[in-house]
This record gives structure tokens, sequence and C-alpha cells, in this order.
């Protein structure tokens, strides 16, 4: 048996922290230690105790840093890694110019291999160990970013896009295709390692009736896949969906209608919601993705995550990326442009309630059980911390004196440089990037 004793700063979350003074929400240890038996945690402690009943552990020690669950991001492009930071469009014009000739290039399985790899060399170098991915309309692009995160034992969502309209041709398939597709893939990849996944049409807008009625299908037959797609991301979007599902009384009732909502459906972005569409989010338990970078670069809006969560019927939320409309790969980057977005709607978000967020908070709005906690039996995806990494954040250390003090440092002053070791199954997986 293979056995690991790492030891540093624990901090874990069991609920969401309701101020930077709930010490309830959380489990903290300045001299802990997490002991990993073949990829799952085992116990997780104070260090002590912990090795005194491991004796015959190898141990990796990381103090001072902080040693927490992985980030979880639930909603990312993997394709679309060679167009982040394309300038000066909105959303469809975005989409039109950048975004679809790009992943034209993914029907080539030697280039959808190169990016699977860069892709996720990415997540782990900024902490990231767990995504809700977006492939392309060609299988092979699946096939790759799947084979390469079963290779690293990755827990990944991810995801054929069903797309057969208002794209390129060599970017659209049929609704047949679609579905034939999607039944082989999930035939060839569901219940490997710790890969799940997602029946993913694009969006209302790229996908005929007749496709979504395929997506419809699929989901009936596969009731325990997750289904992403995208939803109220921009007014012209907005406007579009409608005037091709014009018997649908709103944007959120086209994917109503196909029975596309649920506990497991990801809508990224739900910037513009009317009430009742947010009504109906929350009564089916489906998941508005907060993507903030992506909205404020694309001009797309502010999402209202704290009104969002104030409603008499809350809405289950998750934070993401949204590479590459998304402007950087490190949801530390993300929290820091998210605790803007929340404060020019006259709200704050609490640090502690932001690393919450983004592994707990993350981890359950994506229905994954075994990743987000230190808890036993949890899978032993873990990131370092280092709130000291960079002359700026030391000289800002200098004058934090507690917990709260020190995420908001990292969420707002760090990156991939503040990640000293990213871990996923017990395995560091940083070193040598």
């Amino acid at each position: 048996m293979s056995r690991t004793l790492i030891r540093g700063r624990l901090l874990t979350f069991h609920r969401e922290p309701q101020g930077p003074d709930d010490h309830t929400a959380h489990a903290y240890e300045e001299d802990g230690a997490v002991l990993v038996e073949n990829g799952v945690i085992a116990a997780a402690g104070p260090h002590t105790s912990l090795a005194a009943a491991a004796k015959d552990a190898h141990t990796v020690d990381h103090r001072p840093h902080l040693l927490m669950p992985g980030f979880v991001d639930a909603h990312a492009h993997f394709p679309q890694m060679q167009v982040i930071a394309s300038f000066g469009t909105e959303l469809l014009d975005w989409l039109n110019t950048y975004t679809f000739p790009e992943e034209m290039r993914f029907a080539d399985p030697a280039h959808a291999a190169r990016i699977a790899g860069a892709f996720l060399d990415e997540m782990v170098r900024h902490g990231t160990t767990t995504a809700a991915v977006y492939c392309t309309v060609h299988p092979q692009s699946v096939d790759a970013f799947f084979a390469e995160a079963e290779r690293r034992k990755m827990c990944m969502i991810a995801g054929k896009v069903m797309m057969d309209r208002n794209a390129p041709r060599g970017l659209t398939d049929t609704a047949q295709q679609s579905y034939d597709d999607a039944k082989a893939l999930i035939a060839r990849w569901r219940g490997r390692g710790r890969l799940h996944y997602a029946i993913t049409p694009r969006f209302a807008i790229t996908s005929t009736p007749q496709q979504m009625e395929m997506a419809q299908a699929l989901a009936s037959e596969h009731p325990d896949l997750h289904v992403q797609t995208h939803l109220s991301e921009n007014r012209a979007e907005i406007a579009l969906a409608k005037e091709l599902f014009p018997d649908c009384a709103d944007y959120t009732a086209i994917y109503e209608r196909y029975g596309l909502t649920g506990p497991k459906s990801l809508f990224g972005h739900c910037i513009h919601l009317s009430d009742r569409e947010a009504d109906a989010l929350s009564d089916s338990g489906s998941v508005a993705v907060f993507c903030p970078t992506s909205n404020l670069f694309l001009g797309s809006g502010l999402f209202d995550y704290q009104r969002y969560r104030r409603r008499n019927k809350p809405l289950r939320i998750a934070t993401a990326t949204d590479i590459g409309g998304g402007t950087n790969y490190s949801m530390l980057r993300t929290m820091d442009e998210g605790y803007k977005v929340i404060a020019l709607n006259g709200e704050k978000l609490n640090p502690l309630a932001a690393f919450w967020q983004i592994t707990r908070g993350n981890a359950e709005a994506l229905s994954l059980e075994r990743i987000g906690t230190l808890e036993p039996g949890s899978d032993a995806d873990l990131v370092v911390l280092d709130a000291r990494a960079t002359p700026a954040m030391r000289l800002r250390m200098e004058r934090a004196n507690t917990l709260a003090e020190e995420l908001f440092v990292l969420q707002t002053l760090g990156d991939d440089r503040a990640v000293v070791e990213t871990y996923v199954a017990g395995q560091p997986m940083k070193r040598g990037l």
C-alpha cells in the first residue's frame, strides 16, 4: 500500500461561511497533515496524532504553506487556449471571428491531443484539479481530452459540443450525428477512471429543435450524466434565441421544453435572467455558473451573485474561468474579478466564502462527492498555497494577522506563482511543468 503524509497548515470547509468571523464553517490546523493511501485521503488532522499512527508513511513537509482541497472550475473551453486575449468584440462576433475558426482545427487528432495536454498543464499549474470542460463538435477532441485526463488520473467532466446551425460547415454536425457521436463517446468513456461525460449542446442558437430533441433523448436515456450549455450571457444572444424559438416564453424556457434543466445541469453565465427564469432554475435545482473574467472581458454584464443567493428561491451557483472568453486559468484570479463584480453590485464576498466556493462549493454544485474537502474517503486532490510567493505579497503579509486576511491576499494578489504544488490523487503534478 502506498502511504504519504503531507504536512502543512490545513484548511477545509464544512459549509459556506457566512462572514470572515464564521469559524464554525471550516476546520483549520496550524500544524496539520493529510494521510493519503492509494490516492485517497485516509485521515486529516493534527500532525502529531497522524504521524504517530502512520510511522511508515513517506512524509512531505510543506510548512509554513497552506494545504487545501484542489480548486474546481465549473466551465471552461479547452479548444480556446489560442484565442484568449483576442481583441475588440462582444460575444456573437467573438465566436464568429475567433472561436469558430479556432475550433475547426480540432478535426486534427494530433492538434487536439497537443492542446488537451497544454490545457491540463495549465489547470495543474494554477491549482485546479477538476473542471467542467467543453470540447468541440469533433469526437476526436473528446477522445484526446479524456485520454489525457485519464493518463493523469484527473477528475474531469467533458463532452462533445452539439451544433447543427449558425456555425461554419466544418464545425457543424446533424441532429442524428450529434446523438450517435455522443452515444459512442458515452459508451467509450463513462466509468473509466475519474471521468464524467456531459451532454453539451453549445447553446440554443446553434442547435435546431431537432438537435435539442436529440439532447433531450440523451438526457432521458442517461439521467446520471451532466448537462452543460450557455444561457443569458449577452442581450443580442437572448434576442436571437427568442427569435429562433418563438413559441418559448423566454430563453430558459427553451431548455425547460427539452428537458435539459435539473440538478446536474450547468448553465454558463446566467447574467440577464428574469425572475421567472431564476425561479425555473431554482425549482429544477439547476446551477448558474458565474464567469466574471469572461463577462467583463466581453462586456456581457454583471452577474448579481448575492441577489441570486438571497432570493426566496435561491440559485445554486458555481464559479468558473470560462477559458477562453475568460482571461486567466487561475481560480484565484477568477475570484478576484468576482469580488469586483459583486462590489459593483453593491455587495461584498468575504474571503472565506470565496475559498469555500472554489473548493467544496463548486464540488457540490457539480454534484461530485469525492472532491472539494479533506474528509476521509475523498480523493486526494490538493493544492499547496504560499501567500508570500512574490515580493508584493510578502510585503502585504507583514500586516496580515488573520486567516481571512491571508486568503484575501492570495485571492487579490495571487496567481500560479502562489501555487507551490498541486496533488492529483495523491501525486504531485506541478513539479517539472
